[in-house]
């Protein structure tokens, strides 16, 4: 057992429930120190009767229970969610957000206290224990807290720690990162079916070939360019698939793919702050 503090999730959707499950499926806590918080009272409901943790619409009774509050709101709601529980925060408390284009230092400014604050970005794949996360630092917060942080992340997946600068390209590689590799996916499935084989087949092969191509990159440390020539014979078939994928310009849309969604990042980041007069 790893943690004895209590942990509220204030926001009980898709990656709330991923990171609580996860800690629970690692049994790294017990769910009598686990209280999550939702507007809905049927998330609530189904979020108790899966994991045995308290649930409450009541947020200051969340704050009063928790040593770690972690936020897992809208960005859009997050400023009157701290609003509405910056008097019931306690300078002790670790606060930790996994809320897109937020700041740590926007958060501290919201709460008005110097409590330690860590920013992480997980990703989708949380919900099967297999996400990519990263996290940076806010001013106030020291190694340990960071440490608290890197457990929660990793009992759900890989966690890096980055600079907080760099967080936007992390929201334009792994966290939108999962929807280029849906499409690719998808691609693959449909050239299957075109080529006559049935969907569900097309659809299993696809996914396989996607997870076990990542998983061998993962467990062996070769570069991908590497594996890629060990499956590339001369005058064979992925040659000739890998040239039309060259000429057909795969690898700069995904690279291009991450310079967009990075740079949006960055601009709804700047407009939460011109928003809220940060700027």
């Amino acid at each position: 057992m790893l943690f004895s503090k209590k942990i509220a999730f204030i926001g009980s959707g898709n990656m709330g429930e991923a990171l609580l499950g996860g800690l629970l499926k690692a049994e790294l806590t017990n769910p009598e120190n686990i209280l999550a918080t939702d507007i809905r009272d049927d998330r609530l409901q189904e979020i108790q009767a899966k994991w045995r943790v308290t649930t409450t619409t009541n947020n200051h009774e969340a704050v009063h229970f928790a040593d770690v509050i972690v936020l897992c709101v809208k960005p859009q709601a997050l400023r009157q969610l701290l609003d509405e529980i910056k008097n019931d925060v306690r300078d002790d408390q670790l606060i930790i957000s996994i809320v897109a284009g937020i700041t740590t230092r926007m958060i501290s400014t919201f709460i008005g206290k110097k409590n330690p604050v860590v920013r992480v970005m997980p990703n989708i794949p949380a919900v099967v224990d297999e996400a990519a996360s990263a996290l940076c630092t806010g001013e106030f917060a020291a190694d340990v807290h960071k440490a608290i942080a890197m457990k929660i992340l990793g009992a759900v997946g890989e966690v890096e720690v980055v600079s907080e600068d760099l967080m936007d390209v992390v929201t334009g590689l792994s966290g939108s990162g999962p929807a280029y590799i849906y499409m690719i996916i998808e691609a693959l499935t449909d050239g299957g079916v075109m080529m006559g084989l049935p969907r569900n087949i097309a659809t299993r092969l696809a996914t396989q070939t996607v997870l076990g191509s990542a998983k061998l990159v993962r467990e062996t440390h070769v570069h991908p360019a590497m594996l890629k020539d060990q499956v590339t014979t001369p005058g064979g078939t992925t040659i000739l698939a890998i040239k039309e994928l060259e000429e057909s310009g795969l690898r700069p849309m995904l690279i291009r793919a991450v310079e967009t969604a990075t740079n949006r990042s960055r601009e709804l980041s700047h407009l939460l702050e011109k928003k809220n007069n940060l700027d």
